[in-house]
């Protein structure tokens, strides 16, 4: 049995994430928004490398994981906005009052800036509720960034908008 359980499950704990190395150093973390690519599969995609506009997305075979240069990245959503598996976002920690995600939403009708949403965390449950605070589009997908509570900025990764 393989010691990551997140082909079993459907989901991926950060822990498993940590020892995969897809996950940014503290001190980094606290610096300002930094992309996290959720992407543990060794499959032919490499599309992040293509657009990202700082060259900080690293890849030596088509297979292998995406790695970041954490020194390079500066958070700005294009692997968001391109990652066909949806596994790219951008974490933001380094505000004192809230974090900052910023996720694909491929859902109708999309998000607007002020919405008040609820937060999701990996698992699909409920961790929160969230303020939309931009929203942009890209080959209908939406990057949306949510101002969070402090503290679950690594743990959101999906909204959910109750329309009444």
């Amino acid at each position: 049995m393989s010691r990551f359980e997140f082909r079993r499950k459907g989901y991926i704990e950060i822990e498993e994430l940590k020892e995969l190395g897809l996950i940014p150093p503290s001190e980094r973390l606290v610096k300002g928004p930094v992309a996290i690519l959720e992407c543990p599969e060794e499959i032919p995609c490499n599309i992040c490398i293509a657009f990202c506009p700082t060259k900080a997305i690293k890849m030596e075979r088509i297979i292998d994981l995406p790695r970041i240069e954490w020194d390079k990245c500066t958070g700005c959503g294009m692997c968001v906005a391109v990652c066909p598996g949806l596994a790219a976002f951008v974490v933001d920690l380094s505000k004192p009052d809230a974090d900052y995600v910023t996720l694909p939403y491929e859902l109708l009708p999309p998000p607007r800036k002020g919405d008040r949403v609820i937060l999701l965390n990996r698992r699909g449950e409920r961790v929160g509720e969230g303020e939309v605070v931009r929203v942009w589009e890209r080959n209908k997908t939406f990057i949306v960034t949510v101002k969070t509570p402090k503290g679950l900025g690594m743990e959101v990764r999906s909204i959910w908008i109750e329309r009444k």
